[in-house]
């Protein structure tokens, strides 16, 4: 739970402290960036605690991590890529507190 919350205060006090002037709709972006779990619909269970999405869930590999964090440097996809990479980055911690591994263990 205390996960799932991370994914909405992160997102705030970063717009909040490095968007100022427009916080909410970099909050709004940020936050939309959640769609990226869309592809937990491919996987059965589509919910499991234990599963270590890094890797593992298409959206969620390494090619496409590289594509977010180019996408935080360019100006005009930052918002997107920070929430993609913050999103990548607690999921990444969430694997290692539930399963050991920052990573699933079969994405290498």
């Amino acid at each position: 739970m205390f996960h799932m919350l991370l994914h909405f205060v992160l997102p705030l006090i970063i717009a909040l402290a490095f968007f100022r002037t427009r916080w909410k709709t970099a909050y709004l972006i940020m936050m939309a960036t959640m769609l990226v779990d869309i592809d937990h619909l491919l996987a059965t269970p589509i919910y499991d605690p234990l599963r270590c999405s890094i890797g593992f869930h298409p959206l969620h590999r390494l090619v496409p991590i590289g594509i977010y964090i180019v996408l935080s440097l360019i100006p005009k996809t930052r918002l997107v890529g920070l929430g993609l990479v913050i999103h990548m980055a607690l999921d990444s911690v969430d694997c290692k507190v539930n399963t050991g591994e920052w990573i699933h263990q079969l994405a290498i």
